[in-house]
């Protein structure tokens, strides 16, 4: 029963000042930042990549894969824009299992929070001094959110946290694009109020602090499919589905209206290969409808160099050990597809 605190832990401020960023980097992530917030904006119709492992768990391989699709990402810059999924924070239905890179830098050792915040920090900037990419994490704590604040350019909410008021909050604080993702139940109503909220201003308690925020009217929506009483998954990424959220966004005074949808988890029923056809589907859909064209911005998808998933302690290179992924071949055809059909 009880806490027992173990260790007090270094602020923002104090981890941003021990691993700083250079100008080459603020340089890069406000040039990036403004290229995706265009997309968002309709200043542009190029179509977003959110693509990745499910967690990274490994730095070297993470970059690796990160570099593999920098090649990929000059053959389409023309039609869509990258942005690689680095996911340090693992939400658990149940509590159990591995949590991310933040709680267990080394998977196979002890949690270690402090090491976590450290590994997770030193692994997004070597990702974009490698590859030239600034990534898209998911906020699963948002106290966590400064630790890597300067180095992110897109931020997912999921589904067992975007009721949560503190997220929704949080989200309304940033300047980069916030997705809220449907909830398990799949009520639209849900995560379109989240959005409501994220794009709204206002003052709470934050790390100890009393703030204000302006409003982020980049924050958006993620259809990432539902399951229902009897835990079956039920999709969400159909036409039916995708003009169903239209007619919700008109009835709302939202700025941006804007979808991304995620090919995997309930959409799929975490069948990984579906993704790819999950993927055509969505573009079909958009290219019928001038309205469903400007609303889908873009897809977020599961992807690693090996296809599928391992247990902890495998150890193959490049290969999930969480939720499975498309492999590499499967990935880059998909997005050289994507571009054919944007």
């Amino acid at each position: 029963m009880g806490f027992e605190f173990i260790k007090k832990l270094p602020t923002p401020e104090e981890i941003r000042n021990q691993y700083p960023i250079d100008a080459g980097i603020q340089a890069l992530k406000k040039k990036r930042d403004q290229e995706i917030r265009d997309v968002f904006t309709g200043k542009t119709d190029k179509f977003l990549a959110i693509i990745g492992p499910c967690s990274a768990d490994n730095e070297d391989a993470l970059c690796d894969y990160v570099l593999r699709l920098r090649e990929v990402q000059e053959k389409i810059a023309d039609k869509v824009l990258i942005i690689p999924r680095v996911y340090t924070n693992k939400p658990r239905t149940t509590g159990e299992g591995y949590k991310g890179m933040v709680h267990q830098p080394d998977p196979e050792k002890k949690p270690d929070m402090l090491a976590g915040l450290i590994a997770i920090r030193k692994m997004h900037i070597r990702a974009i001094q490698e590859s030239g990419f600034t990534c898209a994490d998911e906020m699963l704590y948002p106290e966590n959110w400064r630790y890597l604040s300067d180095l992110l350019s897109y931020v997912a909410v999921g589904a067992r946290s975007v009721e949560d008021q503190q997220h929704r909050l949080t989200v309304s604080g940033m300047d980069v694009p916030a997705g809220m993702k449907n909830p398990t139940s799949g009520d639209f109503s849900v995560m379109l109020n989240s959005v409501v909220a994220a794009q709204g201003a206002h003052s709470f308690i934050y790390r100890s602090w009393e703030v204000e925020t302006t409003g982020n009217e980049l924050a958006h929506t993620i259809l990432r499919g539902a399951v229902n009483k009897h835990g079956e998954a039920i999709p969400n990424y159909h036409y039916e589905d995708l003009q169903l959220l239209l007619e919700k966004y008109q009835e709302k005074n939202l700025k941006n209206p804007a979808v991304i949808v995620d090919t995997n988890h309930s959409n799929s029923n975490k069948q990984y290969e579906q993704q790819i056809r999950i993927a055509k589907e969505v573009l079909h859909s958009r290219t019928v409808n001038p309205e469903l064209h400007k609303l889908v911005k873009g897809l977020m998808i599961e992807s690693y160099i090996e296809p599928g998933s391992q247990k902890i302690g495998c150890n193959i290179y490049g290969k999930s050990i969480t939720d499975p992924c498309l492999g590499w071949d499967d990935t880059e055809k998909l997005l050289y597809t994507i571009a054919e059909m944007c």
